[in-house]
C-alpha cells in the first residue's frame, strides 16, 4: 500500500503539511511509507514489519508496542517518537536520527543503527547487543543523573 509519494514533485519540499495517519492496531505489514511526512502519526501497536520508511519524517510519532521487525528506517527522522516495548529486531535505522526518542523496554537486537543520531534518546533502556550498546555508549553517553 502506497501512503507517500515518490518525492518526484518539486512541491515537496521543506514547508509541505505532514500528513497525519492513525494505523494504531492494525496490520500493515510491508508498507510502503518512503518519503513520507507523518508527524504526529499514531503507529501504536501496529504491526510493520518489513515495511520502508526511509527518508521520511515521523517525528512526534507513536510506535509503542509496534512490530517493527526488519523494517527500513535508513534517513529517516523520528525526533521525540515513542518507541517504548516496540519490536525492532533487525531494522535498518543507519542515517536516521532519534533525537529525544522513548526506546525503553524496546528490542533492538541484531539492528543497524551505530551511524544514526541518538541525541537525548535513552537507547540504555532499550534491549540491545553488546557491541552497539559500546558503540553508543562512546558516542552518546548516558547522562551522570540517569545512571
Amino acid at each position: 500500500m502506497v501512503m507517500s509519494g515518490s518525492g518526484d514533485d518539486p512541491r515537496d519540499g521543506v514547508g509541505k503539511d505532514s500528513q497525519i495517519i492513525d494505523w494504531s492496531f492494525q496490520n500493515r505489514t510491508e508498507s510502503l511509507l518512503r518519503k513520507g511526512r507523518h508527524s504526529g502519526s499514531n503507529f501504536r501497536r501496529a504491526v510493520l514489519d518489513g515495511s520502508d520508511l526511509t527518508e521520511g519524517d515521523f517525528s512526534n510519532c507513536d510506535f509503542r508496542k509496534a512490530s517493527m521487525v526488519g523494517v527500513d528506517l535508513m534517513k529517516s527522522a523520528f525526533d521525540n517518537a515513542d518507541f517504548r516495548g516496540a519490536d525492532m529486531k533487525k531494522a535498518r535505522l543507519n542515517l536516521s536520527n532519534f533525537n529525544n526518542c522513548q526506546f525503553k523496554g524496546a528490542d533492538l537486537r541484531g539492528i543497524r543503527g551505530k551511524y544514526a543520531i541518538w541525541q537525548g534518546s535513552d537507547w540504555w533502556n532499550a534491549i540491545i547487543d553488546e557491541d552497539l550498546e559500546k558503540t553508543l555508549a562512546k558516542k552518546w553517553p548516558r547522562p551522570k543523573n540517569e545512571e
